[in-house]
C-alpha cells in the first residue's frame, strides 16, 4: 500500500489526486479509463470516500469526466480563449485547434424586442438569424446564436452561412471594430445538454455580445459554452475608471433571451471591453 503520498497536515485525497493527475499526463490518453475506485482504495490505504473526493476534484477541473454507468475517463483538454473581438474559429486556430461548425438554424425573421434593442433597431426589423454548434478538434464546445440586420447585409446568407460571419461583414465594408460582452454562469437546458453532449455536469458559461462597426451595431450574439471544456483568459492591468454595461434580463423562456444595454454612448469603448 502507498500511505506516504500526502505531506503532514494535508488531506489524504491529495496523494490520490496527484497520482491520478500524473497518470493522465504521463500514461493515459483522452478517453482512457482511470483505475477503479476499489484498486485506488487498496493502493493508497484510504476510504472509497477519499478516493471519490480526489476524482471529484479532477472532474471539477476538467481533467476527468464521468460517463454514467461506464466509469471515469480522461477528458479532452479545455480550450483557453482570450477575451478579444475575434470569432470562435480564429481563437481556436490560434491555439492549434481545428474549428468546426454545424448549422442548426438559418433564417430571416422579424427581430424580437431584446434583439432589436441590442441592434438599435425597431422591434420587428428583419434580421438574419443563425444558430450553430461550434466544435474544436471535433469536440462540441458551444451553441452560438447570432442576429445581423438584413438592411446592413441583404445577401449575407444567399450562399448559406459563411464560415466566418465577421469575415463576411468585412467583405461588405462592415468591419467589426469594437464590442461589449457580458459573461454569466448558468445550468444548461436539456436541449443544450444534448447538443453539447454533456454528461454529469450541467455548468455552462453564457455570453451576450454586441459587435460594432464604428458607431453602428452590426451583430448581436449569444453563446452557451461547456463549462468543463472552456475557460476564459482575461489580461489585467492597472485599475482605471470603468464604465460597466447595464444588463437587462428578460424571461429566459421567451424567444428574446438575454439582452445587453450599454452604459457608454455610441462610439465610445468602455474600459475593459474586448477589442
Amino acid at each position: 500500500m502507498v500511505r506516504d503520498g500526502a505531506r503532514p497536515g494535508e488531506h489524504k485525497y491529495v496523494a490520490v489526486r496527484a497520482y491520478l493527475a500524473d497518470l493522465v499526463t504521463t500514461e493515459l490518453s483522452v478517453g482512457d479509463a482511470i483505475p477503479s475506485e476499489r484498486s485506488l482504495t487498496e493502493k493508497f490505504g484510504v476510504s472509497r470516500m477519499t478516493v471519490r473526493q480526489a476524482i471529484d476534484a479532477l472532474v471539477t477541473e476538467g481533467v476527468l469526466e464521468r460517463a454514467q454507468g461506464r466509469g471515469t475517463f480522461v477528458a479532452p483538454p479545455r480550450a483557453d480563449f482570450e477575451m478579444r473581438l475575434t470569432t470562435f474559429g480564429e481563437e481556436a486556430r490560434r491555439r492549434g485547434l481545428t474549428p468546426g461548425a454545424t448549422v442548426l438554424r438559418c433564417e430571416q425573421r422579424p427581430s424580437p424586442a431584446a434583439v432589436a434593442e441590442a441592434l438599435d433597431r425597431e422591434v420587428g426589423t428583419p434580421v438574419h438569424h443563425v444558430v450553430r454548434l461550434r466544435t474544436a478538434d471535433g469536440n462540441p464546445m458551444s451553441v452560438e446564436e447570432s442576429w445581423i440586420p438584413v438592411d446592413l447585409a441583404p445577401d449575407l446568407l444567399d450562399d448559406g452561412v459563411p464560415e466566418s460571419i465577421y469575415a463576411a461583414l468585412r467583405e461588405r465594408g462592415l468591419d467589426p471594430t469594437w464590442g461589449e460582452e457580458v459573461i454569466t454562469a448558468a445550468d444548461a437546458t436539456p436541449e443544450e445538454l444534448e447538443a453539447l453532449q454533456m454528461q454529469g455536469s450541467r455548468a455552462v458559461m453564457r455570453t451576450a455580445r454586441r459587435t460594432f462597426g464604428g458607431d453602428a451595431a452590426v451583430m448581436y450574439s449569444r453563446a452557451c459554452y461547456r463549462g468543463d471544456r472552456y475557460s476564459v483568459f482575461v489580461p489585467l492591468r492597472e485599475a482605471r475608471p470603468t464604465l460597466v454595461p447595464r444588463t437587462r434580463s428578460t424571461d429566459p423562456g421567451t424567444d428574446a433571451g438575454r439582452a445587453v444595454q450599454p452604459s457608454a454612448p455610441p462610439g465610445r469603448i468602455p474600459e475593459g471591453s474586448p477589442r
